[in-house]
């Protein structure tokens, strides 16, 4: 890529956030979008607009989230959002320190060197005048080559700084989280899994008793987990019917105020999809309908409570204390026995995963362990593809005919400032539903730990397959017949390669933060996708409600993404210290949109209290360590005799990770008991505890919950509801 399609990449992502921000502006004063830019406020029963749209500052939002404190994100968003700020920003702070020093002194070191000029002049005239500012220009075995050296040292150093200050400060957040006085029904119970064989009992009375041994006094009731596969789909079916039900009545009450006073009644038709069969009075219908799921469910409830128990079980303690120490204790000699964890939150619990026993979840995790190398494996070779089209030089080589149609200049400059970064983008938009169905196939029991797996798998995919895919993959098909008369020069011939697949990263980071995070802050397509539903779809409050309904931060893909671009310009930072300022943007600009959106657009799916960040904390050391791995093998092909220097780095950030492991790591596991034992606001009402974990599937509107006890206790068939 010339200097000229990298400047008309820049100058047109750079307008097209421009304008997105100025329609912002605009189309959030109205107050018919509140529900779109405005969610999380109106959920929380909060003015959306502070004061009235009409005299409201268009870009007040950028004061409210610039001086919004760590309390006001944690309370509107929760803590684990509050951990993602504390990521942004300390990767920010990284990146800031870095460039402060890299680049007034490397940039005029690299700058003042001719090496790659010379070389250009001698060859074909492919030079980049960027990269007169990276480390390619400089001259291999000069000491100048020192300044790089040393400043390898200087952004390792920050990183190991400020790495440790956010984990002391997101444990000191976890902690405040964990001794609120406030009631969490998942701070009482614990989750019980590989429950052995019945000997004469029912599974409840088992558990029962083998608890009730050990915490005699503190001990509340358990709650044995059932298979609910028939029963959720008899649900889902209710509740299917009665969300039809009240869109046919509105639609008839609409029909007395717009038409005739009687009414027009609404219709359907029986068969496949609505489209065939016997047409019959809607409301009728389904109301029929209803009433006959009703007692099926109720009978379907009886079989699953007292024929369908698995070996997993829920216990309640009425103190958090004696939850916490439960939680983290061996109490079976045989590991594979009465395994036992904290609870998530009964939102998060995937149930069909708490039967699966210990030594399946270990091979389950090994087999999605190969099929994630697996991908990774066979998604480089179209990442790589992707990779070649960057250079359109390239293509003209292996295809002349084209040749008149790319060396039209306008046309030139378009295909090769966003082609190449847009197919990236949406390449690695297909990828996060599949992690995410491998991270729950393993048998993880949360949401919130599936995400996490996730996003991990993510991240190392999109370490291997785009920067690594893209950096060899475009080095190979450039210098493909080079490598075939010279097999030896492989190695040099790559790595000097990565100073110019540098425009393709500057490019890359630019398109990110400037068109996704205008999309971000704009919020266009869900504007368009609510409006469009208001209008021809929705026709009740739960249906308008579902339509503008936010959903969370999305940190299986967030997280990823943003490590993707920290590992770019981190593994850069010393080889083209350009692209800090294209980091620094990014993430600067990612912490004030996202505040902003954290503040009043998403709404959290789930509360893990901060456990993400010990997450975060390794891939940030594991980018750390691939730059100072490249740094170093990028300073052998420089034919520096000094480079054995940086051997003590990697070395250095092991040590690191590893003291910070056996600090930290051990409380976002476990809940220290100093910190669970701090005093409730009120005494907790453990039937509402214990309540809350019960299914949907399994609840009842008769609210008998002895029913529900004796349905998990006894064998025997009896009459009434279970909840």
């Amino acid at each position: 890529m010339d200097f000229t399609s990298f400047l008309t990449s820049l100058g047109t992502s750079c307008v097209i956030f421009v304008i997105l921000m100025l329609l912002f502006a605009w189309l959030s004063k109205k107050p018919g979008n509140a529900v779109v830019y405005y969610p999380n406020r109106i959920l929380k029963g909060l003015d959306p607009f502070d004061g009235g749209s009409r005299t409201r500052n268009p870009f007040a939002w950028i004061h409210e989230a610039m001086t919004a404190s760590e309390q006001d994100v944690i309370s509107m968003s929760g803590l684990d959002t509050a951990a993602y700020f504390v990521f942004l920003g300390t990767v920010l702070g990284i990146l800031v320190m870095s460039g402060i020093v890299l680049l007034p002194v490397l940039l005029p070191v690299s700058a003042t060197d001719d090496s790659v000029k010379t070389a250009a002049t001698t060859s074909n005239g492919t030079f980049s005048d960027l990269d007169k500012l990276s480390m390619g220009n400089i001259t291999p075995k000069s000491s100048r080559l020192w300044g790089f050296l040393l400043a390898t040292y200087w952004v390792s150093l920050v990183t190991y700084y400020l790495l440790w200050k956010a984990y002391k400060h997101v444990s000191g957040l976890r902690a405040d989280a964990l001794m609120s006085p406030e009631v969490k029904p998942e701070q009482f119970a614990i989750l019980v899994r590989d429950i052995p064989g019945l000997q004469g009992q029912t599974r409840k009375e088992q558990v029962d008793l083998y608890f009730r041994a050990i915490y005699p006094e503190k001990f509340y009731r358990s709650m044995v987990v059932t298979d609910n596969k028939v029963v959720n789909k008899i649900w889902e079916e209710l509740e299917g019917y009665k969300k039809k039900l009240a869109r046919a009545e509105a639609m008839y009450a609409k029909s007395k105020t717009t038409g005739k006073p009687e009414g027009v009644k609404p219709t359907n038709k029986t068969g496949f999809l609505g489209l065939c069969g016997a047409k019959v009075d809607s409301i009728e219908y389904y109301s029929a309908k209803i009433h006959e799921l009703i007692p099926k469910l109720e009978s379907e409830q009886k079989v699953t409570l007292r024929e369908k128990q698995q070996n997993a079980a829920l216990v309640f303690f009425t103190s958090r204390v004696t939850a916490a120490a439960a939680a983290q204790s061996l109490h079976a000699q045989m590991v594979d026995k009465w395994t036992v964890t904290d609870a998530p939150e009964p939102r998060q619990l995937i149930w069909t995963n708490l039967k699966i026993k210990v030594f399946q979840r270990i091979l389950r995790q090994y087999v999605v362990y190969f099929i994630v190398a697996l991908a990774i494996l066979f998604y480089m070779i179209p990442i790589a593809f992707i990779s070649a089209l960057t250079t359109l030089e390239n293509l003209k080589k292996l295809i002349p005919f084209i040749k008149p149609v790319v060396n039209i200049g306008a046309l030139k400059t378009v295909l090769e400032a966003f082609l190449p970064q847009l197919a990236l983008i949406i390449f690695l938009a297909l990828l996060p539903k599949f992690l995410f169905f491998l991270s729950k196939a393993e048998g993880i029991p949360s949401v919130s730990h599936a995400v996490r797996a996730a996003s991990g798998k993510y991240f190392y995919f999109s370490v291997f397959n785009v920067f690594i895919g893209v950096t060899v993959g475009g080095a190979l098909f450039a210098s493909l017949k080079k490598i075939e008369k010279h097999p030896n020069s492989t190695v040099d011939l790559l790595a000097n390669a990565l100073p110019g697949n540098a425009t393709f990263f500057l490019t890359y980071v630019a398109l990110k933060f400037f068109v996704g995070y205008g999309l971000e802050l704009s919020r266009i397509i869900p504007l368009i996708i609510y409006h469009l539903k208001r209008k021809y779809l929705c026709k009740t409050e739960a249906e308008l409600k579902a339509a503008w309904s936010p959903g969370d931060l999305g940190y299986a893909t967030r997280f990823p993404g943003d490590m993707l671009i920290m590992t770019i310009v981190l593994c850069y930072s010393v080889i083209a210290p350009l692209i800090l300022p294209f980091g620094v943007v990014y993430f600067g600009l990612g912490w004030l949109i996202l505040r902003n959106q954290a503040l009043k657009v998403y709404v959290p799916s789930y509360e893990s209290y901060g456990r993400m960040w010990p997450h975060m904390h390794k891939r940030i050391l594991a980018a750390l360590i691939l730059y100072q791995v490249t740094m170093f093998g990028y300073f052998g092909t420089k034919k520096f005799v000094y480079a054995p220097l940086l051997i003590p780095l990697p070395i250095l950030s092991l040590l690191f990770g590893y003291v910070c492991s056996k600090k930290f790591y051990r409380f976002f596991q476990d809940t220290a008991l100093e910190v669970a034992s701090h005093e409730l606001k009120e005494i907790p009402n453990m039937d509402q505890v214990f309540r809350s974990f019960i299914p949907l599937s399994l609840r009842s509107e008769k609210n008998d919950d002895d029913q529900f006890e004796d349905a998990l206790s006894q064998q025997v068939s009896r009459t009434g509801s279970f909840v």
